[in-house]
């Protein structure tokens, strides 16, 4: 690193055509990640919640007031407008980079209800909404069945998505397909297209994190270092294909585990949302920044990942899912329990402050 640049994540963004985003809301966080060359930011129940525990301080007085302002909502209605005010005040860190860009950069994304995964015209409603509570607003709809045809109505309708609860080839080929089809049927209305930045996440962390829990579960063995790369594949696998169609949605990378969920894809033109703690420690690391993104994975790593692991195969071959089987895939499973739970552990947050234990002394 150079002493022109401040960090490693620094001189990837100023040196390269990879984004860096914050896997997080957090003012304090997103703040830091700003300072180091960040153009977006990310949210979904398990961040919304972490973000309340860590900053109680700045929020608890605007939770109090929701609630005495609202004397007839619920605390399902409290727990949204929560939420979505989070997001707002995230976007609106990022707004100065979102007029600077020009709309190209500076949206924070927002989580639609992770219960209504099998609900299209829930997603596309509630993914509507939130389009509306800032300018810069990205919204992030699961890659289900429901959702994929929820993410063609959406963007037909105007909005940006962030397609998550991904973790596959075939998963991010149809949402790269389903964006077309809605950007066409916008086009085809003389409605423009110029404003639309859509982009497909790939949770590569939980990709590698599914091929570890079938390892442990059917007592496969084999050389560990090569189910770390099972997300990498996925996404270098994807993104050749990207670049071959043309497609006009973006990349994006999430779920960090180790450094070369970073490294490995620094170069490519796509966007990498890292979590706070992980962005601390990559600046401070001695990882060399260099375009990594068309280096190949080993043959002996993929041959070892196709040769043990059913579930990778169907991970990497485009057709390796059918649409209805993104539902079932044991990663979106895994990812749709843990941001529901998510969801209800910001709703009990919530449910304290409407009812608090009377069995327990007032701080």
């Amino acid at each position: 690193m150079t002493a022109s640049y401040k960090s490693p994540l620094h001189q990837m963004v100023n040196t390269t055509k990879t984004d860096l985003w914050n896997d997080s809301c957090s003012v304090e966080e997103l703040t830091y990640s700003i300072s180091h060359g960040a153009v977006g930011a990310t949210s979904n129940p398990t961040i919304v919640f972490n973000v309340i525990k860590q900053e109680m301080h700045l929020w608890k007085d605007r939770i109090h007031e929701v609630i005495d302002r609202n004397p007839d909502w619920t605390e399902v209605e409290i727990t949204w407008k929560i939420f979505e005010e989070i997001g707002a005040k995230g976007a609106s860190l990022l707004l100065p980079v979102f007029k600077r860009e020009e709309g190209r950069k500076g949206r924070l994304s927002v989580q639609t209800n992770p219960a209504n995964y099998r609900n299209a015209p829930a997603l596309v409603e509630q993914a509507v909404h939130f389009n509306g509570l800032a300018p810069n607003i990205q919204v992030k709809i699961p890659v289900t069945k429901a959702g994929i045809q929820a993410i063609e109505e959406v963007t037909y309708q105007g909005a940006n998505i962030n397609a998550t609860v991904c973790f596959t080839v075939p998963q991010a080929v149809a949402v790269a397909e389903a964006v077309e089809r809605g950007l066409k049927r916008r086009e085809a209305e003389g409605k423009s297209t110029a404003d639309m930045y859509p982009v497909c996440t790939i949770m590569v962390g939980r990709t590698d994190d599914w091929i570890k829990v079938i390892a442990k579960r059917d007592g496969i063995i084999t050389d560990p270092y090569i189910m770390d790369w099972a997300g990498i594949a996925c996404m270098k696998k994807a993104y050749g294909i990207f670049q071959e169609r043309k497609y006009r949605t973006r990349l994006l990378s999430a779920a960090y585990r180790h450094h070369m969920h970073w490294s490995e894809l620094i170069g490519g033109d796509l966007i990498q949302t890292i979590p706070y703690k992980w962005q601390v420690l990559f600046n401070a690391s001695d990882i060399e920044v260099k375009e990594r993104m068309d280096n190949p994975v080993a043959p002996e790593i993929l041959e070892g990942l196709l040769t043990h692991f059913e579930d990778f195969k169907k991970a990497y071959d485009e057709n390796g899912l059918s649409l209805k089987e993104f539902d079932t895939y044991g990663a979106t499973v895994r990812t749709l329990r843990g941001f529901t739970n998510s969801y209800h552990e910001l709703q009990a947050v919530i449910r304290d402050f409407m009812l608090p234990n009377p069995d327990e002394k007032k701080a």
